[in-house]
This record gives structure tokens, C-alpha cells and sequence, in this order.
């Protein structure tokens, strides 16, 4: 099958796929199955039937109550190539506002040149985990990078951004310890923790102050006690004062673990992240983490710290030990990526004037940006789901591509569009985008 075929036979399936959820979301049984969600009649075998389960019950509750709307359904719309300030969708270029290609490096040619040679040398897969014999040497350069990165002694990469977390704190913890997380922090570490069975606690959005009280009265309690926050919070664009923290954890003998998953590549001058952004040392941090998936172009995460951190985690967090080892075609993108980034700080500058462009014309519009402080992530918010789902489809009709954020991701008050920005992404292009949101929004809750 020759290039050409295969990408008509992938884009067909695509559009069978869009088009059984088109008709999910109009209250229509999809191709293949019948209206009460069993397999239609003539199928082959005889299928479990998952349509009595809490999940696909809710799922039914949502298409159903946005047919009643005329939503249609904004999520897994396909990109027919590299996405990045611009993407392919249905054959047509968009401006795209819905990746993390923050700074251009998914698609560069010299980083696909980095996959395409690890592909020759070491295969599709390492076939086995790296504890066994996984182990290349294009793992072992990507962490000793990652690891001076952050000025740490030792670096380990995981095969996924969400089981990094799930596995690094469902290990590190136990039912005698406690976890203080800020209240926006990403499902990864919540579910991490409960994995754990340590105690949970969540204190509100970068309030060190109410982490303080939580810590006077609960610390003495436990034996370990962790502190999770973000570099950037990837719904409101905001970053936390890392001194404060720091000193929390220091003043109440706590660990402190910052997922860096949306920082690295856009905050500080070189893109080092919240540390460099609040000049603060690296290594007042126990444990950093982040993932390879949207600055360095690639797949995963990572944890940096001291080496006996990452020899206990190379060792026994179950996801990284009993896991595949990642693809070498995975790991050389995102090791090449980090090396341009180091050798191209003018892109981290020009990402930083197109996101504070953004925020202030987008605030020059009146519209509502929140607490963004306008580095790579930019929330427009606009009170109510309906309304976000509307804005996304009106835009999207005119050649713009944002998600939507919507209840229970967010309070329904708060409901947005969502705005990544890329280095690559042009005044024209934003101005643009905003004076259409602008033009639809009419102050009342309504499109135009």
C-alpha cells in the first residue's frame, strides 16, 4: 500500500469515526449499532453490552442534553498533518490555538530528522523494558539533558506524561503520609495520590497562605508530607510564586514537586521554566517533573532530582519498571529538541511577544482573560458551557481551531475557550482571531 492509499484509508476511517459521533450527539444510533447501544442485528459474536455502565450513561446525559442545544460535538476533530500556528482540518488550513507545539519544534525538519535516524539505528520499539534490555544509549543522553536542565543530579524518563505522575507518587507514598495539592493541579498527580492511599488535601489556586495554615495544623500528623504545584496551569495561564513555596516546604520539613508539564520552553529567558522565571535555585526543589510531549516534540515524562530520587524510581515505580521503554524514535525528537531549544533562545522570545501580545489585545477587546499572565497560555472566558460550545463552532466555521473548556473541567461559571499560542503564530493571525470573538460576543451570554 503506497503512501497515497494509506492516507485515504486513514482519513476515511477518520470521517466513519467523526461521523458515528456526529450522530451519537443528534441522538442517533451510530453506524453498526442499534438505538439501544447494542451491536445492530447481523453482527458478528456477541458483545458485552457496556450501555447499563455509570460512564456511558453520563456519556449519554451530555450528547443528549447538547442535541437539545444544537451543540455539536467539539472534541476529536482530526488534524490531517503537523500541527502547529496553523493545522489541516477537513482539507482546510485553520489558524490552530489547540496544540502545544509551543515552540515550533513538532514538524522541524531537523527534529524529524533525529526521529528518522533513531528509527534506522535502534527499530520501532526497544521490545522490552529497560530494565531487562530496553536500555539505549539515546535514553540515558535524553536524561542526562533533562537532568542539566534543571541542575539536577539525575534525570528518568517515562514512557507517559500521566503515568509519571501516577506511578512516581503512587510509589514515593503511603497511607502515613499527606498530600497538600493546589486545587487546579492535573488529574496525573490526583490520581497518583490516591493510588498512593495517602492522605489528600487540596488548598486553593497559588494560596500559600491557606498551604501555610493546613501545614500549622496538620504536619505533626503524618510521617511525609508532599507539596504539589504547577509551573503553569494550563487553564488559566498562571504560574505560582515558587519562592513562597519553597519556604513553606523548608519552614514545615516537606517535600516540594512542581509539574512543569506546560513550563519548560516557555518561562525564563531560556525557557528553563518556573525556576528561572522567579530566579529561584533549582535545586530548592525535591522533585521536578514534566513531560516531552509539547515543547520537546515528542512522547512521555520525566522526574529530575538527586540521584537517590531517580535510582529508587529506575528501580521500583512500577511504571516505569514493568513498562516498555520508549521508543528511540521518541526519545531522539525530544533530546533534539531540548539541544535547539538551548541554542535558540530567540524563539522563547518571540513566544513570549506573541503570548503578551495576545493577552493585551484580547484585553484591549474587553474580553475576560482571567489571571493569565500571558506566556504561551491565554483563557477567554465567557460564563457558561452552551456558550463556549457555540463560540468554538462559530470560530471554527470561520477558520479558527480552539477548544472549548466546559463544566466539570471548570465551574460552568467559568467555562472558556482555551487559547495555546506558538513562537510561529503572527499579529495578523491573532488579530484577527479576537476580532472575531469579539464581533460574536454580544455582552449577554448570546452569539451574535
Amino acid at each position: 500500500m503506497d503512501d497515497s492509499t494509506l492516507k485515504q484509508k486513514l482519513l476515511a476511517q477518520a470521517k466513519r469515526r467523526s461521523s458515528a459521533r456526529a450522530a451519537e450527539t443528534a441522538g442517533q444510533a451510530p453506524p453498526g449499532q442499534a438505538a439501544d447501544g447494542r451491536p445492530a442485528t447481523g453482527s458478528a459474536g456477541s458483545w458485552t453490552d457496556f450501555t447499563a455502565h455509570p460512564g456511558y450513561r453520563h456519556l449519554a446525559l451530555m450528547r443528549q442534553g447538547a442535541s437539545r442545544l444544537g451543540l455539536t460535538d467539539p472534541f476529536f476533530k482530526v488534524h490531517e498533518g503537523t500541527a502547529g500556528a496553523t493545522s489541516t482540518l477537513e482539507g482546510r488550513t485553520f489558524i490552530n490555538f489547540a496544540s502545544y507545539n509551543y515552540l515550533g519544534y513538532s514538524g522541524d525538519p531537523r527534529v524529524n530528522q533525529a526521529a528518522r535516524d533513531a528509527v534506522e539505528r535502534y527499530g520501532t520499539s526497544v521490545s522490552a523494558s529497560r530494565a531487562v534490555s530496553g536500555e539505549r544509549p539515546i535514553h540515558q543522553a535524553l536524561e542526562q539533558a533533562l537532568a542539566e536542565a534543571y541542575e539536577a543530579e539525575d534525570a528518568v524518563a517515562f514512557v507517559s506524561g500521566h503515568a509519571t505522575n501516577v506511578s512516581t507518587l503512587g510509589y514515593l507514598l503511603g497511607p502515613r503520609d499527606l498530600v497538600l495539592h493546589d486545587e487546579y493541579i492535573h488529574n496525573s498527580a490526583l490520581v497518583g495520590t490516591q493510588l498512593s492511599g495517602a492522605k489528600r488535601m487540596p488548598f486553593p489556586h497559588n494560596d500559600a497562605e491557606r498551604l501555610d495554615a493546613l501545614l500549622e495544623r496538620h504536619r505533626h500528623r503524618f510521617e511525609r508530607v508532599l507539596i504539589i504545584i504547577e509551573g503553569l496551569y494550563s487553564m488559566d495561564g498562571d504560574a505560582p510564586d515558587l519562592d513562597r513555596f519553597v519556604a513553606l516546604k523548608q519552614r514545615h520539613d516537606a517535600w516540594l514537586m512542581v509539574d512543569e508539564a506546560h513550563a519548560l520552553g516557555v518561562l525564563g529567558e531560556r525557557g528553563r521554566g518556573l525556576y528561572e522565571h522567579c530566579g529561584t535555585s533549582p535545586g530548592d526543589v525535591d522533585i521536578w517533573m514534566g513531560t516531552l510531549s509539547k515543547t520537546l516534540a515528542g512522547c512521555g515524562g520525566y522526574i529530575a532530582g538527586t540521584r537517590p530520587l531517580v535510582e529508587i524510581l529506575r528501580y521500583f515505580a512500577p511504571g516505569f519498571l514493568y513498562s516498555v521503554g520508549m521508543p528511540a524514535q521518541v526519545a531522539a525528537p525530544a533530546l533534539r529538541a531540548l539541544e535547539l531549544m538551548r541554542a535558540e533562545p530567540e524563539r522563547v522570545a518571540r513566544l513570549h511577544a506573541v503570548s503578551a501580545y495576545f493577552l493585551a489585545q484580547a484585553q484591549r477587546r474587553g474580553l475576560d482573560t482571567g489571571y493569565s499572565i500571558g506566556a504561551a497560555v491565554v483563557p477567554v472566558i465567557v460564563g457558561n458551557s452552551p456558550l463556549a460550545t457555540r463560540l468554538c463552532q462559530a470560530l471554527y466555521d470561520r477558520g479558527i481551531n480552539v477548544q472549548p473548556i466546559v463544566y466539570p473541567a471548570v465551574p460552568e461559571n467559568s467555562a472558556r475557550l482555551r487559547f495555546f499560542l506558538s513562537c510561529d503564530h503572527t499579529q495578523e493571525q491573532i488579530d484577527r482571531t479576537l476580532d472575531v470573538v469579539h464581533q460574536q460576543l454580544d455582552g449577554t451570554g448570546t452569539l451574535r
